[in-house]
């Protein structure tokens, strides 16, 4: 039995209203939500002033644990979640070796219940060289399945480039495919004209060109095609077009949606005009892309075309980064800073705090079927975050917790601060200390 925990007076933002109220934490769940509610031996933590999320839900991270632990783990990303208000995350399958069987699968979930701070699930990888095994599963059991990162690996293991995988995928799934949506036939035609002219070096300004508006559009009316034809859940991640957004329905509730989107926080906060300033430090895959896409991505994120902020959270050392085109890695970390970056858009006027609660803790309880959690109701698992909304700090290597040891976001100053976090009722993180007493638990979908 762990002490209760009274949080007083806070502006609680849980399903499109913010309302002043205390809430009251025991077992591990929440008990109470009211005014001045008391409890004898509970710790009392003051909200005043302060705001109340429900933890953050992260639907997209690449934590690296097992076999490429050099650059991140499922600890120490883990723990740079928590600081940052992420109480869960979902885990792609691209770890070493890739998450292509059950019971590689099964040893990630086993991994995680020793080492994670947070909340955990994980993606079962389908390629080109397991479609015929994960047919054979109950796929009902998988968060979802997906390909993103599995072609790092093998180039051709890509679903948008297998029409015969991917027809045999959507025809008998029973879960979510969700799929890295770009065309790598465009891409490689791409890189080999810029390559005539530049060589291996060049200028990552002409990556938002080779990972062009073509390539994902193409593969993304591909997929909703498919899905369509086959009545199939398809998930499109990590988002990076205008024009992508639009193919997305903005007028069905997300419990009746069948084909789904995400963008990254990345492609909400940086654009074509970063490139010289950061160079390799912002190459992701899909590519960060012009000015007119990020504010298009922003708007339709409020207009509710897209359905969840994440993060493609994707840490490598800076000597991985560094080099030329071609030899520095794609991705960067992001999931310590995701939060902090929609709160400086509601700064701006650009979304709403509750907008920012459905897109990154609702949203994908929902979209995942993840149970009790994701809002701030009675009877759900306590993963809360306290914000201070007014309280400045810059991001620096001295408060950078990515086992990496770097951010894109270097020098940035957020105005507002994660002060305390809370895991299935654990106070994980308070002020800048961490209690690292108690781990996550397992995602577990709920029935439907």
């Amino acid at each position: 039995m762990t002490q209760p925990i009274l949080i007083k007076d806070t502006n609680v933002v849980n399903e499109g209203i913010i309302t002043n109220a205390d809430v009251l934490i025991a077992n591990g769940r929440i008990q109470k939500i009211g005014i001045a509610l008391h409890q004898w031996d509970a710790k009392v933590i003051s909200g005043n002033g302060k705001y109340l999320f429900p933890g953050v839900i992260d639907g997209q991270v690449h934590f690296r644990d097992p076999g490429l632990t050099h650059k991140a783990d499922l600890y120490t990303e883990s723990k740079a979640a928590i600081a940052g208000g992420v109480t869960s995350f979902i885990d792609m399958p691209n770890t070493k070796p890739n998450v292509l069987t059950l019971k590689l699968w099964e040893n990630k979930y086993r991994m995680a219940a020793q080492k994670s701070l947070a909340n955990f699930g994980f993606f079962m990888g389908v390629n080109a060289d397991n479609i015929e095994d994960i047919l054979q599963m109950d796929t009902s059991q998988f968060l979802a399945v997906s390909d993103d990162g599995l072609y790092f690996t093998k180039k051709g293991n890509l679903l948008a480039d297998n029409p015969q995988v991917m027809e045999k995928l959507f025809a008998h799934c029973q879960c979510i495919i969700a799929v890295h949506a770009e065309k790598e036939a465009l891409i490689t035609a791409n890189e080999a004209v810029y390559k005539l002219q530049y060589g291996n070096d060049i200028p990552f300004k002409f990556h938002p060109q080779i990972r062009n508006e073509q390539a994902c559009i193409e593969a993304t009316r591909d997929f909703i095609a498919l899905a369509t034809k086959y009545n199939a859940r398809l998930h499109i991640l990590h988002l990076t077009t205008a024009s992508e957004a639009q193919l997305f329905d903005k007028t069905i509730p997300l419990t009746d949606k069948n084909i789904t989107t995400e963008v990254c926080v990345q492609h909400l906060w940086f654009s074509e005009k970063d490139y010289d300033r950061l160079g390799a430090f912002i190459k992701w895959n899909p590519s960060i892309k012009s000015e007119a896409d990020r504010k298009g991505l922003l708007q339709a994120l409020t207009d509710n075309h897209i359905d969840l902020v994440t993060t493609d959270h994707a840490p490598h050392t800076l000597e991985e980064k560094s080099g030329n085109y071609f030899t520095a890695l794609s991705g960067a970390p992001m999931v310590q800073h995701s939060l902090n970056i929609m709160l400086e858009f509601f700064k701006q006027g650009i979304i709403s705090l509750e907008k920012i609660a459905e897109k990154m803790c609702h949203n994908p309880a929902i979209l995942y079927q993840i149970e009790n959690r994701g809002f701030i109701r009675e009877g759900y698992y306590a993963d809360l975050v306290l914000v201070d909304m007014n309280r400045e700090w810059m991001v620096s290597k001295d408060n950078i917790l990515y086992k990496c040891g770097w951010s894109p976001l270097e020098g940035t100053v957020f105005q507002t601060k994660v002060t305390h976090t809370l895991v299935n009722g654990n106070l994980v993180y308070e002020e800048g200390h961490f209690n690292e007493d108690r781990k996550g638990k397992a995602l577990v979908k709920h029935n439907t």
